[in-house]
């Protein structure tokens, strides 16, 4: 278990890996041969890791999403891109620190990253409100993404928030209003636009960065219209119901893959993204190669009712 921060869930192998070091300090300082019970039980505890991990039931998958360790935006933009120039505010009200974006490089290649940003500590996530944008930040989002239309380079969003900034200052300066202006004009720029959901999806805030030709998520990433803490406390008066929240409300990747609500999914490392960061970036730089250049070769006409079309049919229904 590479990670020093450790799930309620996760108890039971943590158990099996510390007989195992047990055992093999007492072979060491005794001069014992241990190998054989040490092997036993090291293929024991890798046994009950896969059964775990491959059985997650949602609210775990939740917890996931959201470990302090789980690398976020700006380690995906440091690790993949190369020469990121971020560019600041939204030239009407100010700049919002829980999105960042920017021209950066991608195997040669100009792109226009615009990303969720959340912190590694306690005064990192005060600076960057925990990860969520205020009005600012979607026009900011915007204004970016008009400057990438215009000298027609490719946008990738990277959407890590437990949901748009609710208070009354985000509500005052019209946070809904930018969401919707987004989800408008989204819909009609002229250049491709891959979204990723690399934690948390929470809602509007999200969908607010998300209209995009390709819409990916990280293996325990979650995508939701609301929390399940929020669902519970508002159809049970109790957040103690969150794992059934989390089940009802479908959230984790592999259902609303099989639902059409989002395109692929990134593989994560069994234990997850925070174990192997290397791996999930270079898993990360795959994807984003394939989808880029897949859209390299659409018109802009093509770009936009691609994406018009694949929004337009989300959902099943039939008329009595």
């Amino acid at each position: 278990m590479a990670s020093s921060t450790h799930l309620d869930f996760e108890k039971p192998i943590l158990d099996l890996y510390k007989k195992i070091d047990e055992l093999q300090a007492l072979s060491d300082k005794e001069g014992l041969d241990m190998t054989k019970d040490i092997e036993q039980l090291t293929q024991k505890a890798e046994l009950l890791k896969t059964k775990i991990y491959e059985n997650l039931e949602p609210i775990n998958i939740v917890k996931l999403s959201r470990h302090p360790q789980r690398p976020i935006s700006g380690d995906y933009i440091e690790n993949i891109f190369e020469d990121f120039i971020e560019l600041h505010g939204d030239r009407s009200y100010g700049d919002d620190h829980a999105i960042i974006g920017g021209l950066a490089k991608f195997e040669g290649r100009p792109v226009m990253i615009i990303a969720q940003q959340k912190g590694k500590t306690t005064k990192e996530n005060i600076y960057r409100n925990f990860g969520m944008p205020q009005p600012e930040g979607y026009r900011k989002a915007l204004r970016l993404m008009r400057f990438a239309e215009k000298f027609e380079i490719p946008i990738i969003t990277l959407i890590d928030t437990p949901g748009a900034y609710p208070g009354l200052t985000s509500e005052e300066r019209g946070v809904a209003e930018a969401i919707a202006l987004n989800l408008q004009e989204m819909i009609g720029i002229k250049v491709p636009i891959i979204s990723v959901v690399i934690g948390e999806g929470g809602s509007g805030g999200a969908l607010g960065i998300a209209i995009g030709n390709t819409v990916a998520m990280l293996t325990y990433s979650i995508y939701s219209v609301i929390s399940p803490e929020g669902c519970a406390a508002i159809l049970w008066r109790d957040a103690g119901m969150s794992p059934l929240a989390a089940t009802n409300l479908g959230l984790i990747s592999s259902k609303l893959k099989e639902l059409g609500i989002i395109d692929s999914i990134v593989e994560e490392p069994l234990e997850g993204a925070h174990t192997n960061y290397k791996k999930v970036f270079t898993k990360m730089r795959a994807f984003l190669k394939k989808e880029l250049t897949k859209y390299s070769k659409y018109s802009h006409e093509e770009l936009t009712n691609q994406r018009y079309d694949r929004f337009r049919k989300l959902g099943k229904y039939t008329e009595a």
